[in-house]
């Protein structure tokens, strides 16, 4: 009888931003989890804080993510987004597959949001080496190798998510 992996426990975090310098602040969020074998995802935009350098969008990344700073105007502010993450949250533990940046981003964005505590973010590939092992971890890095990064909160978090469910067939 093969043991599957608790999994669900976790949910993959993703960020876009306004650049990638230290100053830089979240623009997107993206959360994806399984449930019942199925990713659930939930995203949105982040309307920038009175207090981020507005002088941090670098076009650059604009060009990546392809975000339009006009579309930031009528997003939702972050304590909004804050309040809607832990919700989405629950008791899941955050996973990034670049946490430093993605710290930076959430501490940022918690901040703004009016929340002292910070979820700790689990490094993605440390985790998935702890839940799955030979065929079933071939195949998770063969689903994120066919299925390159959009750069879009939603779908990069979420493709992480799929990463694992492939995985966990086998």
């Amino acid at each position: 009888m093969r043991i599957k992996p608790d999994i669900e426990k976790f949910a993959t975090l993703d960020f876009e931003a306004s650049s990638l310098s230290e100053e830089s602040w979240p623009i997107e969020i993206g959360l994806s989890w399984l449930e019942a074998g199925e990713v659930q995802t939930w995203s949105t935009l982040i309307r920038p804080a009175h207090d981020w350098d507005i002088s941090d969008w670098a076009p650059q990344s604009a060009a990546v993510h392809g975000i339009a700073f006009e579309e930031l105007k009528d997003a939702p502010t972050a304590d909004n987004v804050v309040g809607e993450l832990l919700q989405n949250l629950g008791d899941r533990v955050l996973v990034s597959d670049a946490p430093e940046f993605e710290t930076r981003w959430l501490s940022r964005m918690m901040k703004a949001g009016a929340q002292p505590a910070i979820p700790t973010i689990e490094d993605y590939h440390r985790v998935s080496f702890a839940s799955f092992s030979g065929l079933a971890l071939d195949m998770l890095y063969e689903a994120l190798e066919r299925s390159p990064a959009p750069h879009r909160a939603g779908p990069d978090s979420a493709r992480l998510a799929h990463a694992w469910r492939k995985a966990i067939q086998y």
